[in-house]
């Protein structure tokens, strides 16, 4: 059995009595990642997401800078959006991510 969570990278910088600016919101999120890793749980997944509100419409970029902070945690998409995306492409950008998670350490 595998225990993760699967998150979205919700913008905070429209919300006066909680803002924060989205490069923190990001930042945020990569240290989530980096405490799910540190804490043990097997996977993290980012949904994507193509509406206002939300900052995560390319989550392999934000998985794969993940990759490069974390040690084993598995890290997956948990939302693909298909009529947006480009098979072709989205195949490329997850190989590419696997490497760059790998270059940054071997993951169980």
């Amino acid at each position: 059995m595998e225990i993760g969570i699967d998150s979205f990278a919700a913008m905070m910088s429209g919300n006066e009595n909680n803002a924060i600016s989205d490069a923190e919101a990001l930042a945020q999120l990569l240290e989530r990642i980096e405490h799910a890793d540190r804490s043990g749980l097997d996977v993290f997944g980012i949904g994507e997401h193509h509406r206002k509100g939300f900052l995560d419409s390319a989550p392999t970029l934000i998985l794969a800078a993940a990759a490069a902070r974390t040690k084993r945690i598995r890290l997956a998409s948990a939302v693909t959006v298909l009529s947006a995306a480009d098979p072709g492409s989205g195949y490329f950008k997850t190989l590419q991510r696997s490497i760059l998670s790998q270059a940054a350490g071997p993951k169980s």
